[in-house]
């Protein structure tokens, strides 16, 4: 593989006007006014961002693209969602599923998304979904790393064979422990659910991704006791939360404790802006909640949170298109985090904060690490966002694997510029 040379290109930490050099996949030298091989393939960046790929920290690939059948989700609630991947299940077949997939995983590697965490749902005593998921992670593997959760989506002790079911589903080489406490027969079913999963996840060293609280009811408290066995079974940094958007509706005081207590056991909090905000207040007349969780307060108390699309054309969500800007964007406007550093937190959680979630080694633009980027039409993160930035490069192990020609207008207009350039330059 010839060197790979990027001239002028800023960089997410502010270093701006900088060459990075890529020799045998990994990144080599970064510096303005580097020296270019001969032998370089040479990308002129032109000051636009250059970024560490798009991390997505919570999806449900089984489902993505699935929209429409076997019918229309009416309601748009998160229940007849369930509902209805239920009536679809029995349906499902293991080369629709890595159809699907597949094509996702191809919108993903557009946008600049090269890392993806991904739920699969163990409640099929056929497993097809785990098959068909192991299998695709296995063709996209040169490409995109595609972490499986194993996900009791009908609830771990609310259906007969789940436990048993999300243990074969280790066995065959999933990588996470699911679990959905909230919608176990009680609060009790709920917190035992949660013990039972982290003492399994110590048992076989692995992480726990688990879908806690997807409630406006303010009395769904799972992730109190999804961190406090963390703190017991020392799962430190090892346990993410998903959705908490019971939290959205609690009241203060409880959660001056619970955040603290989020903090201590180092448990990872995933927001999924997107759908958090579809779902949730379905039974509210007005004010209307938003439904996502407490985003700047948990940053503010140093808890790291990723932002997760969660759902693409699915019984869940009918839009989406793998692109993580418009996660974050959308997730800037709801938690009202307008300042540059929100912002910019905002980019962080869906790059470097879910990275972190998915225990990626050798992530982001230093010497030395792999050459997997983003080439992005905008200046810094904030415009990225603003502007749902096209990507211009996407790079896997120093190879280009796809681009996209710059966003452009052409204006017909006596006296004005023959383009549009939608940035604002000082």
């Amino acid at each position: 593989m010839p060197p790979l040379f990027l001239r002028n290109v800023n960089l997410v930490d502010g270093r701006r006007g900088v060459d990075v050099l890529v020799h045998d996949g990994r990144i080599a030298a970064i510096a303005p006014g580097l020296a270019v091989p001969e032998s370089a393939e040479v990308v002129a960046g032109e000051g636009q961002l250059l970024s560490p790929p798009f991390v997505d920290a919570h999806f449900h690939m089984d489902a993505t693209l699935s929209y429409g059948l076997p019918r229309v989700n009416q309601s748009g609630t998160l229940l007849e969602g369930i509902a209805l991947w239920g009536e679809l299940k029995p349906q499902l077949t293991q080369e629709a599923l890595v159809e699907r997939a597949m094509q996702y995983c191809d919108w993903a590697v557009a946008k600049g998304l090269l890392a993806i965490r991904t739920h699969v749902d163990v409640c099929d005593d056929r497993l097809l979904a785990v098959e068909a998921l192991l299998h695709v992670k296995q063709k996209v593997g040169p490409y995109l790393d595609l972490q499986l959760v194993a996900f009791p989506q009908d609830g771990l002790l609310r259906s007969p064979t789940a436990l048993a079911n999300l243990k074969r589903a280790l066995a065959m080489g999933v990588d996470v422990i699911g679990g959905i406490p909230h919608f176990e027969r009680t609060m009790a079913d709920g917190a035992e659910s949660i013990r039972l999963l982290c003492e399994l996840a110590v048992e076989r060293g692995l992480r726990v991704d688990m879908h806690c609280d997807e409630s406006d009811d303010p009395m769904s408290r799972h992730i109190e006791t999804l961190a406090f066995h963390t703190q017991r079974l020392k799962l430190h940094g090892r346990v993410a939360g998903s959705h908490l958007t019971s939290m959205h509706s609690m009241d203060n005081y409880y959660v001056s404790k619970l955040i603290p207590l989020m903090h201590e056991a180092e448990v990872h909090a995933i927001a999924n802006p997107l759908i958090n905000i579809t779902l949730q207040g379905r039974h509210d007349t007005y004010p209307k909640r938003r439904g996502m969780t407490r985003v700047p307060e948990l940053m503010a108390a140093g808890i790291n949170v990723g932002f997760g699309h969660d759902c693409v054309m699915d019984p869940w969500y009918s839009l989406g298109s793998a692109d993580m800007l418009e996660v974050a964007q959308m997730g800037l406007h709801v938690a009202q985090m307008t300042s540059q550093a929100q912002m910019r937190a905002c980019f962080d959680a869906v790059t470097a904060n879910s990275a972190r979630i998915l225990g990626l080694a050798g992530y982001g633009i230093e010497v030395g690490h792999r050459a997997d980027f983003v080439l992005l039409q905008a200046r810094d993160p904030v415009e990225a966002i603003r502007l749902r930035a096209t990507r211009l490069a996407v790079v896997r192990g120093g190879a280009v694997i796809a681009r996209t020609a710059p966003a452009t207008a052409r204006l017909h207009l006596a006296g004005r510029p023959a383009t549009v350039d939608w940035t604002l330059r000082r």
